[in-house]
């Protein structure tokens, strides 16, 4: 055993050294494996970001109650009078504790991208005066907090690096009715910055909405008193209602696009791996090739097939590795923290979220290209020992 680890070190430490002299060849290998790597990378740093987003900033003492049966904020809806009960059932499941509770309502106004010029469904949400102790890590980043009763806004600082008109000091017609933007917020990266936020009385009586709101936002003291809340709202015939974690809440707003971005990006690179497999092959018969002769001396000379299989992995998988590595780092600077918006398909209106190179997501981008390495290496590996001894000295 120790005799062919011997030979495995020093046949593949010959081939590694032979590298250099087929630099015009093996760096066509290179590239191809790198190319596939970004192209993951910055396909899932997409979808890893827009769940980051999502997810960021969230808590599991924080609940959401929307209406039984919705998906979404978008398709919920409370009368004032059910919002009474529901934070009457809040205050009873903490003992009767004082906590903060928001009934908000959430809607969608169009505002213009800065670099596209495209009309975007942004989310406009009417809050209390409690929905920013609600939110962790809330901070005015700019000007003040919107006066209630009047028509002002603030809005967050993704909406007002991503979208026209939401600066301090500017002016927006949304509906009949022009408003002020007074300032902006920050919440911890989270999905709130990319949203805009008025008083919810005055945002009903713009959009004509009566005494109605989407949802619930609360801080519970205790986890248990979820199911006690559960249990009240369910046993009470007034209100037809669902209760979620806000950090379950978000992640399943996010399990959608997720998964389709990851479907998509699995999809192009299967296939941007098969071109580079099939370059690898080519690279790899190459090196066989011309080592042919050389091959068969070590084979005439003792060295086992064993030895020579894995001079030619091992070659192949450093050209994987150099390939991934390279490919990881231009995702990276490429691609890591670009910021831009998309649809949140729950919503149907713009999440602005930034892409996440995260160290796992480099950490596949490499377990890919070493797969097309070792697949593309396989076979030129096989046929280096298969080729009798006697031909390959005559090559």
């Amino acid at each position: 055993m120790l005799a062919l680890l011997r030979q495995i070190v020093l046949v593949s430490w010959q081939s590694l050294l032979s590298i250099p002299a087929r630099f015009s060849m093996t760096w066509i290998s290179v590239v191809g494996t790198a190319g596939v790597v970004i192209v993951f990378v910055a396909i899932l740093s997409i979808a890893t970001g827009f769940k980051k987003t999502l997810n960021a900033n969230t808590s599991t003492s924080n609940i959401i109650v929307l209406r039984a049966g919705s998906s979404s904020e978008m398709d919920s809806g409370f009368s004032g009078d059910q919002v009474t009960v529901i934070k009457s059932a809040i205050l009873s499941a903490n003992a009767n504790q004082d906590v903060p509770v928001s009934a908000e309502l959430y809607v969608v106004v169009d505002l213009e991208k800065k670099v596209t010029q495209q009309g975007a469904n942004v989310p406009l949400r009417g809050v209390s005066g409690t929905a920013s102790e609600i939110r962790k890590q809330f901070n005015i980043a700019s000007g003040r907090y919107f006066e209630p009763g009047k028509r002002e806004l603030i809005a967050g600082l993704g909406a007002t690096a991503e979208f026209s008109g939401v600066a301090v000091g500017d002016r927006l017609t949304l509906g009949q009715d022009s408003w002020e933007v007074v300032g902006t917020f920050s919440a911890g990266q989270g999905v709130s910055e990319s949203e805009l936020w008025t008083d919810a009385r005055i945002l009903q009586s713009a959009y004509r909405r009566g005494d109605s709101y989407s949802a619930v936002y609360a801080r519970l003291i205790e986890p248990e008193s979820l199911n006690t809340l559960k249990n009240l709202l369910a046993e009470d015939p007034r209100v037809s209602a669902k209760v979620l974690p806000e950090s379950e809440y978000y992640a399943q707003q996010s399990d959608t696009l997720y998964t389709f971005i990851s479907v998509i990006g699995g999809v192009i690179t299967l296939l941007m791996g098969l071109a580079a497999v099939f370059g690898a092959l080519n690279t790899m018969y190459i090196a066989v090739s011309m080592r042919s002769k050389e091959t068969a001396t070590l084979r005439a000379m003792g060295f086992s097939n064993t030895a020579i299989v894995f001079s030619v992995l091992a070659e192949a998988l450093l050209l994987g590795l150099i390939g991934g590595i390279i490919g990881c780092a231009v995702a990276y600077l490429i691609f890591n923290g670009v910021t831009v918006s998309t649809l949140n398909f729950a919503s149907f209106s713009q999440i602005v979220f930034a892409f996440a190179v995260s160290p796992n997501l480099l950490v596949k981008g490499l377990m890919i290209a070493l797969m097309i390495s070792l697949v593309g290496g396989a076979f030129p590996a096989l046929r280096a020992v298969r080729v009798p001894v006697a031909q390959g000295l005559r090559e």
